[in-house]
């Protein structure tokens, strides 16, 4: 039975974002809260003047203080409510990832699936959960029985190892929320086979947002000498050498993704004395490389998120416009930048500022070929502009 007791009643005219479909309510939104709900519980949202909007998760630490499950009042927040939202975001892939294109790939978006706090990735017979808010920490033991029963995965890791649980009043935590502990698995993409460490790897073992990015950057590669910069376990390395690149000088500052990069060129039949890897800071290798008058035909920039918040911008706008500088610099002409950026607080319009101005310091003339994205299985709803955070720019000198 529902208990409406527990309220979060808004301000007048804060519920204009509500009725928009945006799910995040801020602190300062909130007129007061009724009925003293939990950290992750569900409450009723009210406008001003009392008006039933739909449920919400309480999050009491957080600055965004509820994030909204639905618009419906009537609709009962339980398990059943989780087992149908995954259910319509498995569906959602089968239609737009094709069949053979990989066995890795998101099911579950967070806010863009209408599941607040909730990522789930599946690397073939295995998923990687991340909890990141107090209502999907709140439900945690029903969406991964849910999950168990929609994939007839058996397996099911946790890895909410992230900062932005902090924020919620929650600690890391990663670890084994069903079945047995995994090895390295074996993933295919694009016909191409990638071992992936789901434990302790980075993000939740691989970049499965770069998917189709990859396979679009290694299309230009044929026949270039190629610079791959925070490679991880080289999978831009790997197409570009699979699809005819003469030679790739990979450089990561983990010497174990460096070592799984190694062995993903054995795993896919490609000549070791085609591929370069470079232990160190990428930033210093780079000014190395300048200075000792390198040169490439194309560079890949792929960096760790520098600016997870907007707050965060204008320090990590400088952090991107150095490396794309550097990069840049060590182009011949005729070559091809492909950078990125994952980081949240940067706009796809700051981001295209950003390399403009690398372009200009560099003394380049330079355009866009393509902008990139997030592939299609983490899409992002119209009504939640802030789940588009992959930038990405094919850019020729």
């Amino acid at each position: 039975m529902k208990n409406t007791k527990k309220t979060l009643i808004l301000k007048p005219g804060r519920d204009r974002s509500v009725l928009a479909r945006h799910p995040w309510i801020f602190s300062g939104a909130v007129d007061r809260v009724e009925g003293h709900p939990e950290s992750g519980e569900s409450v009723m949202v009210r406008d001003a003047s009392g008006l039933a909007l739909g449920w919400a998760a309480f999050s009491p630490v957080s600055s965004i203080r509820a994030r909204m499950w639905n618009l419906n009042p009537d609709e009962t927040v339980d398990r059943d409510y989780f087992e149908g939202r995954i259910r319509l975001a498995i569906e959602r892939r089968q239609a737009v990832i094709a069949p053979g294109e990989t066995d890795a790939l998101r099911l579950v978006h967070a806010e863009s699936d209408g599941l607040p706090g909730l990522v789930v990735d599946r690397y073939a017979e295995v998923l990687v959960v991340q909890i990141l808010t107090a209502g999907a920490e709140f439900w945690r033991e029903g969406i991964a029985d849910a999950l168990v029963k929609l994939t007839g995965v058996q397996t099911v890791v946790e890895r909410s190892d992230v900062d932005v649980r902090q924020l919620e009043g929650l600690e890391p935590r990663t670890g084994l929320l069903r079945g047995q502990a995994p090895g390295s698995i074996e993933i295919r993409e694009n016909g191409l086979r990638f071992m992936v460490d789901v434990l302790n790897g980075q993000k939740t073992g691989f970049y499965l947002d770069q998917r189709r990015n990859r396979q679009r950057v290694s299309e230009l590669a044929a026949g270039r000498e190629v610079l791959n910069c925070f490679c991880y376990t080289g999978g831009f390395s790997i197409y570009a050498l699979a699809h005819g690149a003469k030679r790739v000088a990979s450089v990561d500052s983990s010497a174990e993704a460096l070592e799984m990069g190694q062995m993903h060129l054995t795993l896919n039949n490609l000549p070791a004395d085609s591929a370069e890897w470079i232990e160190g800071d990428v930033f210093k290798v780079l000014r190395t490389m300048r200075d000792e008058g390198r040169s490439f035909d194309m560079v890949i920039l792929d960096p760790p998120k520098f600016a997870p918040t907007a707050a965060q911008a204008e320090r990590a706008a400088r952090g991107y416009k150095d490396i794309n500088l550097l990069g840049l610099k060590l182009l011949r002409p005729g070559g091809i930048l492909a950078t990125f950026s994952c980081s949240g607080g940067i706009s796809a319009e700051l981001f295209q500022k950003i390399v403009a101005g690398a372009a200009l310091d560099a003394g380049v003339d330079a355009r866009i070929v393509q902008a990139l994205t997030q592939g299609p299985d983490h899409p992002v709803a119209l009504a939640f502009p802030e789940g588009a955070y992959l930038k990405g720019l094919i850019v020729q000198v």
